[in-house]
């Protein structure tokens, strides 16, 4: 069973860059999906890899910003933040899948995140204006 663990949150103003980390144990599962939830608000979806690395999708909001990538040799997924706002604060998440959740991965369904089996416990992104 596939088990993953975050890292690399932290305080940054506003026009910053973090890199969360997500190491995946035994493997990089098919599919690898960034998700993020901010107080009072529903989780929603940022960036997903799959395909090998060879395919990725990110929410409007982050595109041209976020960079998902993953390297096999460390089975760790990684999302590069670039240019972050204060709407970018929110608890992010790491989450595995099939290669059928990626495949109907859809930014707009709040049920996106079910289809994945296996979540982390999540790392704080704090950005101050």
């Amino acid at each position: 069973q596939t088990r993953v663990m975050e890292s690399g949150g932290g305080s940054v103003q506003a026009g910053g860059s973090l890199r969360l980390s997500c190491e995946s144990s035994p493997v990089i599962d098919s599919c690898m999906g960034w998700f993020r939830q901010a107080p009072g608000k529903e989780r929603e979806g940022v960036a997903a890899i799959y395909a090998g690395g060879a395919r990725t999708k990110y929410a409007d909001s982050v595109k041209g910003r976020f960079t998902i990538s993953q390297d096999n040799g460390k089975n760790t997924v990684y999302l590069q933040m670039n240019n972050l706002k204060p709407e970018d604060t929110a608890m992010y998440y790491c989450a595995a899948g099939t290669l059928w959740a990626c495949n109907t991965w859809s930014f707009s369904d709040p049920d996106t995140g079910t289809r994945f089996g296996a979540w982390g416990q999540g790392t704080q992104v704090t950005v101050s204006s």
